[in-house]
């Protein structure tokens, strides 16, 4: 009960911060996913986004890019 308190007494500038946010972060995996050829994945990256920060983003970005890039590099030294 107390922590439901706490929530009501944020000020509304840090709502509107916390909602700017989570919108970027949605948005941003999923264009992101959609230009790398993801598909239908990049629909699920982009609802995830706008769930909670940054737990989607760090996801996205350590099971996503760094593989893909890795990749990319390996092919490139061939």
């Amino acid at each position: 009960m107390k922590e439901l308190q706490e929530l009501q007494e944020l000020p509304l500038w840090l709502w509107i911060v916390l909602v700017a946010v989570v919108m970027l972060q949605g948005t941003w995996l999923f264009l992101h996913a959609r230009d790398r050829g993801q598909g239908w994945k990049a629909w699920f990256w982009g609802i995830w986004g706008l769930t909670v920060v940054p737990t989607p983003a760090l996801c996205y970005l350590l099971f996503v890019v760094l593989p893909d890039n890795r990749k990319r590099k390996a092919g490139r030294n061939r």
